[in-house]
Formats: structure tokens, C-alpha cells, sequence
């Protein structure tokens, strides 16, 4: 498989999970509030929770969501309720603890659970698979296609908004500025519930 025939998708899965989104906005807030190391298992989580995302997608769970539209309203309902559970966690939060013990950032598994809650990462994924499908000569080579272009281009993502947080926690000093800010990005997290229903 030549770059040539890759790079259009690598371009549409970057392009498609840089864009504010639930991921995005949480990646900002914990780099905001944790820094860009302690970040790292949620930034990982979202990548494999994509990467698996875009794999089962080539491998057929699309159809069964095409043919099941109820399981469609039921992967909205709880991925909208885990979204405003999360924006609700992160505009609650104050300035960072500064006792690591007691302050943890989202982890791993709460990553790949945010994607996989996520209808806007199943549009995407499920779209690539049926836009790409050429790429490969079979469902699985596909499903090893799409996971790694999608798995790279939200590592990409994540760490952009992951960096953009942490340089602005740089340009907060008080507490007033730390609530504003995580008030901002939980409201930013809660509207892009919208883009799922309509």
C-alpha cells in the first residue's frame, strides 16, 4: 500500500479528530490542570479508543448500528450523559492541587470510554470505513488500515489541545482565573453534545 493511497485518509481521520469535540476539549482541560505528562494515560486512551473505534467499524459494527437505529439512541443517550458527567467534573475543579496525591486526571480507560461513548467518533470512524474501503482487500486489513491512520491522527490531536492547555494554565495566577477557565471548557464540552443531536 502505497503513501499515496494512505495519506487521504490520514489527512480526513487528522483533520477530523483535531476539531473541538468532547476529546478535544477534555485533553485541553487536563493539560490545563494536570500538566502535559500527567495527561498521558488519557491522551492514550482516547487514541486506542479511536483506533479501536475506526477497526471495528472495518470489520462490520457498522452494520449492525444501521440496522439497530434504537442502539443509535442509546449510544447518544450515554455518551451525552458521559459528557455532561465530565463537564460537570471539570467545572467543578478549582485551581490544581497541588498535592499529586490527591489530584488525579482522567485515566486510560476513562479515555477509550469518552471515544467510545462519543456518536461524533463513531460518524467519523464508521464514515472512513465506508469512504476507504478500497484501501484494503479485506475487512481485517482494513479494520489494521483505519486504526493505525485514526489511533496517529488522534495522538496528533489530543497532544495539540493537551499542549494549547498547558501553555494557557501558564497565564493563570489566580483562582478566580483557574474557575473561569474550567468553567469555559465545561461548557465548551457540554455544547459539543449539540453537534450529536443535530
Amino acid at each position: 500500500m502505497s503513501l499515496e493511497a494512505v495519506l487521504p485518509l490520514f489527512i480526513f481521520a487528522l483533520v477530523s479528530s483535531i476539531t473541538p469535540g468532547g476529546a478535544t476539549t477534555m485533553s485541553a482541560a487536563s493539560g490545563a490542570n494536570f500538566g502535559f505528562r500527567r495527561s498521558i494515560p488519557l491522551m492514550a486512551g482516547i487514541a486506542a479508543g479511536l483506533a479501536s473505534m475506526a477497526a471495528a467499524a472495518a470489520l462490520g459494527l457498522a452494520g449492525v448500528l444501521i440496522a439497530m437505529p434504537s442502539l443509535q439512541i442509546v449510544l447518544k443517550a450515554g455518551g451525552s450523559a458521559y459528557l455532561l458527567w465530565l463537564a460537570w467534573k471539570v467545572g467543578r475543579a478549582g485551581p490544581p492541587s497541588l498535592d499529586t496525591a490527591l489530584a488525579r486526571p482522567t485515566g486510560f480507560a476513562n479515555g477509550v470510554w469518552l471515544l467510545w461513548l462519543n456518536p461524533k467518533a463513531w460518524a467519523m470512524t464508521l464514515g472512513a470505513a465506508a469512504s476507504f474501503a478500497t484501501l484494503a482487500s479485506g475487512p481485517a486489513r482494513l479494520g489494521i488500515v483505519l486504526a493505525v491512520a485514526f489511533g496517529l491522527a488522534a495522538a496528533i490531536s489530543v497532544s495539540v489541545w493537551c499542549t494549547f492547555g498547558a501553555l494557557m494554565a501558564r497565564l493563570i495566577r489566580t483562582d478566580a482565573q483557574w474557575r473561569g477557565l474550567n468553567i469555559a471548557l465545561a461548557v465548551l464540552l457540554a455544547l459539543s453534545i449539540v453537534q450529536v443531536w443535530f
